[in-house]
């Protein structure tokens, strides 16, 4: 039986957006510049005191960054939570979150890159929806494609319709599921943890970042192995920023799910590229290779 998925509050203009930073340290120059774009859309920010002390790659020690989210989320007047950066770390505090409290006291929870092993780990265990969407330290300097997109998930209380530009259908087909996924080196290191989720029924949506080809056909061939892959119901490809050549990364997947005979589109304008819309996970949609398009069946936020 399906659990039911708990769906956090739509935000709106003067809500109280919380900052955490779960992964790795931020430039405080594009950490300043990400706080500023959350003003212009109208909503205010609390970012919690210390949230950044430094320990070599990580933004603080395990527990600090852990009970600063723990905090955000306890916390009534804050609607939403945006992470500061992605980078590593997010899957070293998973065992110290209170997905209880997460469950009980549901908000808009956003971010990308390292951050999806908090997505996977927060809708597995809170099966709270979450969002794939900009971080703070890339939000001040990105496209309007991306602000308009997350400002419209978190705002919307209608189902979205994701149709990237430049659409390529790599396995034609239509398929509804759960949509789940995020950036492949970080799930594919959950594999073995209570936070990997299986995707049999779902949409799985991946990108990536500065992994050669042979890596992502290795990353790939690990997940099947471990069974990750059974019954998943098609694929929804974002960029694979400095990882070669487009047309290498779409024949690998193409070889690697020619056999299930699953619709494979790419194109979507997600992950570490220039443009990074923002993609509910959590929530059952359909992938459309006709329409081009990812189209949910229902809201991600309550009205």
């Amino acid at each position: 039986m399906e659990t039911e998925i708990i769906k956090p509050d739509r935000l709106s203009p003067g809500d109280i957006i919380g900052i955490a930073a779960p992964a790795g340290p931020f430039e405080i120059v594009k950490f300043e510049r990400g706080l500023a774009a959350i003003k212009d859309m109208g909503f205010e920010v609390l970012v919690p005191d210390n949230l950044q002390k430094p320990e070599n790659y990580l933004a603080a020690p395990d527990a600090w960054r852990a009970s600063v989210l723990n905090d955000l989320f306890g916390l009534s007047e804050v609607k939403g939570i945006i992470c500061a950066r992605g980078g590593y770390g997010s899957m070293r505090i998973l065992d110290l979150i209170d997905y209880d409290l997460f469950q009980n006291h549901p908000k808009v929870f956003l971010g990308f890159s390292d951050i999806s092993a908090l997505i996977s780990a927060i809708t597995t265990q809170s099966h709270l929806v979450a969002f794939h969407g900009p971080n703070i330290t890339t939000l001040g300097k990105t496209s309007s494609l991306t602000k308009t997109s997350f400002y419209h998930a978190v705002t919307s209380d209608q189902p979205l319709h994701i149709q990237p530009q430049m659409a390529r259908v790599i396995n034609p087909g239509k398929a509804t599921g759960i949509v789940s996924g995020g950036n492949l080196a970080t799930l594919c290191h959950l594999l073995g943890t209570p936070y990997s989720p299986t995707y049999r029924g779902c949409l799985f949506v991946m990108e990536d970042i500065g992994e050669a080809p042979y890596k992502i056909d290795r990353m790939l061939f690990q997940m099947r192995m471990s069974g990750c892959f059974q019954g998943v119901s098609g694929v929804v490809l974002g960029s694979f920023q400095d990882c070669g050549n487009d047309d290498v990364i779409c024949e690998i997947v193409a070889n690697f799910f020619g056999d299930m005979q699953i619709p494979i589109l790419g194109g979507f304008e997600m992950g570490h590229s220039d443009d990074n819309v923002t993609i509910p996970m959590g929530i059952r949609a359909t992938l459309d290779t006709d329409q081009g398009a990812l189209v949910y069946h229902e809201a991600a936020t309550l009205p």
